[in-house]
């Protein structure tokens, strides 16, 4: 076992791994910018190294000071957490050389996850489920219009390195693809710097449900069941909850059967997720596999009664797992509380907490890193907490979640507290009838001004 674990990363998700490390009795090594001197991940780490000025490319996502960082501190193994370098071939490669250990995927198995053509390739391969598409990258505006024609309208455009939306575009007719052709593709040139670009049938009235899996080094590899995360804006997911309340027993064993099949046919070694969309007939496609741990990964520790980042460690330092499958036990939810002012089309809103108090109680766990005084900085992503509600139904769950967000006060900034209070009373998401499409079909600003 690991002796000292550098964690790539800050905020929540540092100090999350830093509280698994303890219980494991494994020292630990926070890195910070200048701008979170005063995070709770750098209070409570054995030690800190400040690895440089606040953006991210200076900082959080500069592998020679990280590399450093390691070194001076005799840290034997880096966690990268999610987000930042935790999907970065590269230095994951860099730790390799270094003789320190990489808690996630090896280069390989990132570098064929992370393009999405090869990914595709690769699962058709292995007999997992597709969206039809094109065969490869498009090479020209008229091998996409071509491809278009065989795949059927309506089809999305994706940018092959792609993430988070950039480079996407849904395209209904020929006269679509021509307009966003070119767009697409500076698009995610500029978020990228890969402008490959692929074609796939577009799923109407989609739910987003992925699997969570581990893989070990010894080729064992088991599905921890899956999480729905379709309440989402602009491909950016905002609540998720497990059991999915589409999934059916038959669902879950054969999309359990696909992501195994998908983390065998890459050798995965780690914790990852197998991500699906969910048609209304309850066909799935392969959408992507995250090779590393997912901001939801909370809500299946819940279920599963089982700590994910310890099992992270575990396969790193080359422990088997049990390879059974996991089915959930209750329901849990998750709220992402995001530093964003919902009335303003989710405007991030940084700045100094003037007063916190969290929620409490039976079923309630909170993943934070802030507290009453602490200044949110701009340069990063604006999720500050993750508010989770864990119960034996989904309607307790909704339940134990209003009363839990009626009580969380974080006052001095803007926050999604009122969104998701509006969202837990939405009628389609209480009844479990939520799609990818639920949130530009809902007029969320008119159900948060409400009485």
């Amino acid at each position: 076992m690991f002796k000292k674990i550098l964690i790539a990363n800050r905020g929540e998700i540092a100090l999350r791994i830093i509280r698994t490390c303890r219980e494991m009795g494994i020292q630990t090594v926070s890195v910070y910018s200048k701008a979170d001197a005063d995070s709770l991940h750098v209070r409570f780490a054995d030690e800190a190294v400040c690895i440089g000025p606040n953006s991210s490319a200076e900082s959080y996502l500069k592998i020679p000071s990280i590399i450093a960082a390691a070194e001076i501190t005799n840290a034997d193994a880096i966690h990268p957490g999610y987000g930042f370098l935790s999907e970065n071939a590269k230095f994951s490669k860099i730790c390799q050389e270094n003789n320190i250990k990489f808690i996630g995927a090896t280069p390989e198995q990132i570098e064929g996850m992370g393009d999405k053509s090869n990914a595709k390739k690769t699962m058709i391969e292995a007999g997992v489920p597709c969206i039809p598409g094109s065969a490869g990258l498009l090479e020209s505006l008229e091998h996409a219009k071509k491809s278009a024609q065989e795949v059927g309208y309506p089809v999305i455009m994706k940018a092959t390195a792609g993430g988070g939306g950039k480079g996407m575009r849904i395209c209904k007719s020929e006269a679509d693809i021509e307009k966003a052709w070119s767009s697409a593709k500076q698009e995610a040139l500029a978020s990228f710097g890969n402008d490959g670009m692929y074609m796939e049938k577009y799923i109407e009235e989609p739910r987003h449900i992925e699997i969570q899996i581990a893989g070990d080094q010894y080729g064992k590899a088991c599905h921890l069941s899956e999480r729905d995360c379709s309440v989402q804006r602009r491909h950016q997911k905002l609540a998720e909850e497990t059991p999915s309340p589409f999934m059916t027993p038959e669902l879950r064993k054969a999309m359990g059967e696909a992501a195994i099949k998908a983390a065998k046919a890459v050798k995965y070694e780690g914790v990852g997720t197998v991500e699906f969309l969910v048609d209304k007939h309850r066909n799935f496609y392969f959408m992507e596999m995250n090779t590393r741990i997912q901001v939801e990964h909370t809500i299946t520790e819940e279920v599963i009664n089982y700590d994910l980042i310890k099992e992270q460690i575990k396969i790193a330092a080359g422990e088997k797992i049990s390879g059974n499958n996991y089915e959930p036990v209750g329901h849990a939810l998750q709220c992402r509380i995001n530093a964003e002012d919902p009335l303003n089309d989710f405007r991030p809103s940084p700045g100094k907490i003037t007063e916190y108090h969290e929620p409490g109680g039976h079923g309630i766990r909170i993943d934070t890193h802030v507290y009453a005084g602490y200044t949110i900085p701009p340069y990063y992503d604006s999720m500050i907490a993750k508010l989770i509600t864990v119960a034996q139904t989904r309607d307790e769950a909704i339940t134990k979640m209003e009363r839990a967000l009626g009580e969380y006060i974080i006052e001095g900034i803007k926050t999604t507290i009122p969104f998701h209070q509006a969202l837990m009373k939405n009628e389609k998401f209480r009844k479990g009838e939520v799609t990818t499409k639920f949130m530009e079909e809902w007029d969320y600003k008119k159900a948060m001004t409400e009485k």
